[in-house]
């Protein structure tokens, strides 16, 4: 009875609110133009809220990879009618305000029906708000809702249809209408409770995005699921009621159960978006090169792997388009939010030792020099440079192999050799062409230690050298943002001319996939810092480039982590996961001449210590020590789970290849290089284990081999 009562209070108020506002717009209309006008220059509408916008962070196409709240926190992005669903743009209007296209923003008709209503029913059963004065509520919001402040919005609506076209208007509303929480506009509310553009809305979408900015609070579907439904399904009625849309459409869009679950805003890139926004907050939207499919893909694949290596240990990975320098994908750290992987750090931009990944370009210069051919034979044996003595990884050494091999194999002592043949300051100069920047430790001198990773470089700079190998010895500059057409045309000078570039990759192209890859036609070289503290891989094929990096953000050691093992395998999931249709390696340049060792010139077969700049003296090589096993040691045969016996790992040190291998005195391995091998022995007991080198040197260790005990 008190509500009815009430309701018989209010009604003449709001009876004369509604005629009082229709006598004001009836004197604009007939002599207060000159009034409006004085009034509309004196009180211009506030419209800094229109550009008072979330930063976004695009792709090359326009895709949104990330964006940040405005001043206010609100997640307000621009919007654009083009990218919103024509059939949500129709379903509004039909709803909030059927003659926006003709009135001049306060619609005389609707106030007369809604007065109508009011007389007749006792209560408002319609608004009479256009989407023009809903615009100015949001451009200037009231504490309280009263007839003044209706009238207000009237005046304001008018200015703003004098300033604005209809297109503008409604874009402005789209771009603040309210959808619950920080959320303003369309976009906003369609990434949040949908995770699309609002371009690919489904009907049902549609209409609950259509009731919200009602009540938003209160239909939130995040929250209030109940109320959400009914004021979508209410809002798709009256949609067939108007015959917007065909009943059939509107009972299948009705069933569809309402998505109650609020997404987080796309957050990809985060390194490259922070380093934009910290370079230009003010800019409402930044276009990168990257490709927001590639770059979930990557993203994905450093998490995947990362997963399987230790909790404090980072990656990063950079995939570029070598022919033109854009960069599709950019991860500076396998999981951004992570503290314990100090995930916040983008480790596409820190200067760390390469270890070998810069041996392909020592072997270049030695190609352009005319110094080798690949069948061209080296010597891998201990030599001092100088007082400097290069040990490969396995500390031990191959004896005479090819320059293919020996590239393939990362062996240190001919790269150096051949870095001192053609000197490390070309090399430095030829990085310098490849427009990177080199760090060298403090205090030290361009020396033969670079060669070996004695230098800092950045993922982005090392990734940036390996495009020359798509394109003829040229470096294409990587560069996530869209260069100028000045920048574009700047031709640089070869890191290598085409016919050394063409020969290396050749090279690379043969290296063995990691174990437990598949086979992919790419080539790649991997890198390990001295110390375990840095593991590379950056691999190729005819277009693409893509480089990696594990390794603690920290700069400690990782203790047994190697390019080949923690990098390698992340490139090949990568080329494999990229869904790009790899090209095929560019054929030799013309002149470039692949010729077996037997056709070689004599100055060419072989590359000898004395042709070097300086004349190193040769160092006794070690006989040769089996490190693993130890000697005396009792070891116990581990089965599989289906109880199988597995193998047991036998380690090598020093001397020279191939190799013979007895498990008590009969022969299981001949004429082997490596020196990390499986020995399947015969059973239990004590068993001696031999290994005999090229040179005839022998060494042997006995051990005791058992079954583990089953535990009761």
């Amino acid at each position: 009875m008190l509500k009815l009562r009430n309701r018989q209070k209010a009604m003449p108020k709001m009876l004369f609110g509604m005629v009082a506002g229709l006598g004001f717009l009836i004197l604009v209309g007939l002599g207060s133009v000159g009034g409006f006008l004085l009034f509309d220059r004196v009180n211009p509408p506030p419209l800094d809220k229109l550009t008072d916008l979330s930063v976004e962070v695009v792709d090359r196409d326009g895709a949104l990879l990330r964006a940040y709240t405005n001043k206010a926190g609100q997640w307000r992005l621009g919007s654009d009618l083009d990218g919103v669903d024509a059939e949500f743009i129709d379903i509004l209007l039909t709803y909030e305000d059927k003659r926006f296209w003709d009135h001049a923003g306060v619609d005389l008709r609707a106030i007369l029906r809604a007065s109508w209503q009011l007389l007749s029913n006792g209560r408002i059963i319609s608004g009479a708000s256009t989407i023009s004065m809903q615009l100015a509520r949001l451009l200037e919001p009231r504490e309280k809702r009263s007839f003044k402040a209706k009238f207000w919005q009237m005046l304001r609506a008018l200015q703003l249809e004098e300033r604005m076209s209809k297109r503008e208007i409604l874009t402005a509303y789209l771009t603040l209408a309210p959808y619950g929480g920080n959320l303003e506009g369309i976009r906003a509310a369609s990434l949040a409770y949908f995770a699309k553009e609002p371009k690919e809305l489904s009907l049902a979408q549609a209409a609950l995005l259509v009731a919200l900015p009602q009540s938003p609070e209160a239909r939130r579907p995040d929250i209030s699921p109940k109320r959400a439904l009914a004021a979508r399904n209410t809002v798709l009625e009256r949609m067939a009621i108007a015959g917007l849309i065909p009943e059939s459409e509107v009972t299948r869009a009705s069933a569809q159960p309402l998505e109650s679950v609020r997404h987080t805003m796309p957050q990809l890139a985060a390194h490259v978006a922070d380093r934009l926004y910290s370079k230009s907050s003010l800019q409402r939207k930044h276009q990168t090169t990257l490709d927001r499919e590639l770059q979930e893909k990557m993203e994905q694949v450093l998490l995947d792997a990362t997963g399987k290596l230790a909790p404090d240990l980072s990656a990063a990975l950079i995939l570029a388009d070598g022919k033109s320098g854009a960069i599709l994908a950019e991860v500076g750290s396998a999981d951004y939010l992570s503290a314990a992987r100090s995930g916040w750090i983008d480790m596409t931009r820190k200067q760390r030792s390469p270890g070998s990944a810069l041996k392909p370009f020592i072997y270049g210069l030695a190609f352009e020099e005319g110094l080798i051919r690949a069948q061209t034979q080296i010597t891998d044996s201990p030599v001092d440079f100088g007082g400097y003595r290069p040990k490969n990884f396995d500390m031990g050494y191959q004896g005479d192999v090819s320059i293919h091999d020996a590239l393939l194999l990362s062996l240190n002592v001919p790269a150096v050799a051949l870095l001192d043949a053609v000197g490390p300051a070309r090399l430095m100069e030829r990085l310098k062409r490849g427009d990177v920047s080199v760090k060298l430790p403090e205090g030290s001198d361009v020396g033969l230690a670079i060669g070996l990773g004695g230098l800092g470089i950045t993922l982005k700079d090392l990734t940036q050298l390996y495009t020359s190998f798509v394109n003829d010895g040229r470096i294409k500059r990587l560069h996530d943002q869209p260069l100028s057409p000045s920048a574009r045309e700047i031709v640089r000078a070869p890191v290598l001319d085409r016919n050394a570039s063409w020969h290396v990759g050749n090279i690379l192209k043969d290296a063995t996939p990691p174990r437990g890859t598949g086979t992919l036609p790419i080539a790649y070289k991997t890198g390990t810092s001295y110390g375990y503290r840095d593991a590379w891989s950056v691999g190729f094929e005819g277009r693409y480039v893509i480089g990696v990096w594990v390794g603690k953000p920290d700069n400690s050691a990782v203790p047994g982590i190697t390019g080949r093992t923690a990098a390698a395998p992340i490139l090949y999931d990568a080329f494999a996961r990229s869904g790009l249709t790899l090209t095929p390696f560019p054929k030799a340049p013309s002149g470039t001449q692949e010729q077996a060792f037997v056709d070689l010139p004599p100055t060419l077969k072989h590359f000898r210590i004395s042709n070097l700049w300086s004349t190193p003296s040769l160092v006794p090589e070690a006989a040769p020590q089996i490190s693993y096993p130890p000697d005396g040691a009792r070891i116990e045969l581990t089965p599989t789970a289906q109880g199988k016996q597995m193998p047991l790992v036998v380690k090598l040190q020093n001397g020279r290849p191939p190799f013979r291998w007895l498990g008590n005195g009969r022969v299981f391995a001949a004429n082997g290089r490596k020196r990390r091998i499986n020995w399947m022995p015969d059973g239990q007991g004590q068993s001696t284990l031999t290994v005999i080198d090229a040179a005839g040197r022998a060494d042997s260790v006995s051990v005791f081999l058992q079954v583990p005990s089953e535990t009761p």
